[in-house]
């Protein structure tokens, strides 16, 4: 039987201690359904509530943010209609990152790109499934390559070294979700955050400053101890961090308030043009916002 999981926070508050800049973006953020329009896959981990665009713009007005991107979640498989949605009624202030196959045409990929997608996800995370056939993981990049499009992955912490060397070898940029899934409590010596901040050595390589609630040793906010490894990845590639909410919080152990996440950006740096940057123009330079 599929695991069904808890909805996001049903009552964030409004940021207390950072006020988002205009155009801010949250560059990570799911669409869930709903499933009477858009149903899940039926080969899937997990069965999350229904958590749909309304309610994704009432938490956008609330948390003073102005852009997204949608990233589909393995819960709606390669069928992106529900992101497709989103994205379409943005008129230019969404953007999405897809699931793909080799079931999918390439008039599919064309009219995801139209619509505004630029990348594709893989999930490499042992609880949703595991890393992908790898010969599929090439034929898929080679597909999307010529869009200008970049990829996004999914690890767990350990298992980033393995793969360092096939990071080496993507021909498009690749962006490395929820801070590698890092683990605090080993410290910032620990092998996986080096192998993390070796790779931003890389122009192709991004991160995302995401899932603090995933990687903190607490569980709850303030989320200061993710604050020195946050500090970390900006130092070392200011120009390719990206933030963003993880809304609706998926398979967490803690669900967060999203007013919590937001606040804690005011941690991250003392420079409001660091801000702008992660905010709105990193953002910029991936997606094409309108």
């Amino acid at each position: 039987m599929t695991k069904v999981i808890p909805g996001p926070h049903p009552d964030p508050h409004p940021p207390k201690a950072f006020i988002p800049p205009p155009k801010a973006c949250d560059a990570h953020c799911h669409i869930f359904g709903p499933a009477s329009q858009f149903p899940f896959a039926e080969q899937r981990a997990y069965t999350p509530p229904d958590s749909g665009l309304d309610r994704f713009e009432e938490l956008q007005e609330r948390l003073g943010l102005s852009r997204a991107v949608f990233v589909q979640a393995s819960c709606h498989g390669t069928d992106n209609s529900a992101l497709l949605h989103a994205v379409r009624r943005g008129n230019g202030k969404y953007s999405g990152v897809a699931m793909i196959d080799d079931d999918t045409t390439d008039l599919e990929i064309r009219q995801l790109h139209e619509a505004g997608v630029r990348g594709i996800r893989f999930n490499f995370v042992a609880h949703l499934g595991g890393a992908p056939d790898l010969d599929t993981y090439w034929r898929l990049i080679k597909r999307i390559a010529p869009l200008g499009w970049h990829v996004a992955l999914h690890f767990d912490a350990k298992d980033l070294p393995n793969y360092a060397q096939m990071l080496d070898q993507m021909p498009v940029p690749y962006l490395i979700d929820h801070m590698a899934r890092i683990r605090v409590e080993d410290g910032l010596e620990q092998e996986p955050f080096q192998t993390l901040l070796a790779m931003l050595s890389d122009e192709r390589a991004w991160v995302k400053l995401s899932g603090v609630e995933r990687v903190t040793a607490s569980g709850s906010p303030p989320y200061s101890d993710v604050v020195p490894y946050i500090q970390a990845l900006i130092a070392t590639a200011p120009d390719r961090v990206l933030w963003g909410t993880d809304w609706p919080h998926p398979n967490v152990q803690h669900m967060p308030d999203d007013g919590d996440l937001v606040d804690l950006l005011a941690a991250f740096a003392a420079d409001d043009s660091v801000y702008s940057r992660i905010l709105v123009e990193n953002p910029e330079r991936l997606y094409p916002f309108s």
